[in-house]
């Protein structure tokens, strides 16, 4: 487990270097200066060539590529992610204060999944080939099959505009997350929902679970105490995986929904061409999405005592 730790440390440091050269390459070879941009919002009209070049010479523009990137590695490197030009703060300042309402959409969301997937996956193995199971596969494919951005807009339409039950945009009391995380949350149930079904008939079939039916324990016992922990390890590990895919389908949620998260801030640093901004945004979504994993595989080891031994042991 110690030598699983350390390796997959080190590919944590691998994968950060890997996400941020490439985004900190992608957006100085994107087209358009930043400097023209951020001048034409600042003054309100084009900016002159003089200005320009001043501007470029501020934001360090005007020095060759390969100087740039070794200055903001080694910036980086220190924990400084550079000021935002847009907003005129730190980049480390500005992403903190978004991540917790992202934190919030994204724990929640997930809950919300799991909380209907875990009992109706159970509930569709139990009853395999019945109605039950029948009308959870069919909503799971249903779920799955939706666009996250077409769900997002028909449920504005219908709870918000319609019914006039739940706020639509911005954020304030829990009110505001109900749309939001219901949104992001409807395609990851579908997938939890089918992997749920799956591992808990296979584990059904495990001789533990056909040796204590043969001793008189009843089906729903069985499935509860010997069959439900080790169904539940292939949902810990896509959950790990599906968490960083909620943060990454959050862009499209937040930008709906207008809510004040990390997702919507990348969406309006690339509109902005705000390049420290964009840099640190991929590295803080690289850091979640590899810490995210790190967590499920410690998770797998707990559910799973197997996984915890060494190659040699096994």
């Amino acid at each position: 487990m110690r030598r699983h730790l350390v390796y997959r440390l080190a590919s944590f440091g691998l994968t950060l270097f890997g996400v941020s050269t490439l985004a900190f390459v992608l957006g100085a070879l994107a087209p358009g200066d930043p400097a023209e941009l951020f001048l034409e919002r600042a003054l309100g009209r084009p900016p002159g060539a003089e200005q320009i070049a001043e501007q470029r010479q501020v934001m360090g523009l005007d020095r060759p590529l390969a100087v740039r990137y070794a200055r903001w590695l080694l910036a980086v490197s220190q924990g400084d992610l550079g000021q935002s030009w847009g907003a005129g703060r730190s980049v480390t300042r500005v992403l903190a204060d978004n991540a917790p309402a992202t934190a919030v959409l994204g724990i929640t969301s997930l809950l919300l999944s799991l909380s209907v997937a875990l009992p109706l996956g159970v509930a569709s193995a139990a009853n395999r080939h019945g109605p039950t199971d029948r009308a959870s596969r069919a909503a799971a494919v249903l779920a799955v099959s939706i666009p996250t951005f077409f769900l997002g807009y028909l449920m504005m339409f219908v709870f918000g505009v319609k019914l006039g039950l739940l706020p639509v945009f911005g954020s304030g009391s829990p009110a505001y997350v109900v749309l939001p995380a219901l949104t992001l949350s409807f395609a990851t149930t579908g997938v939890f929902t089918r992997v749920v079904r799956a591992s808990t008939l296979a584990a059904l079939q495990e001789a533990y679970v056909r040796g204590a039916l043969a001793r008189g324990v009843s089906t729903r016992s069985a499935l509860i105490r010997h069959a439900l922990r080790n169904a539940l390890i292939p949902l810990i590990t896509v959950a790990g995986l599906a968490f960083g895919q909620l943060l990454g389908g959050a862009v499209i949620v937040e930008w709906i929904f207008a809510w004040p998260g990390l997702g919507k801030l990348g969406v309006e640093a690339i509109h902005n061409r705000d390049l420290p901004l964009i840099t640190g945004w991929m590295i803080v979504m690289g850091v979640i999405a590899t810490l995210t994993n790190l967590a499920a595989d410690l998770a797998c080891m707990w559910a799973d005592p197997r996984a915890r031994l060494r190659p040699h042991d096994a």
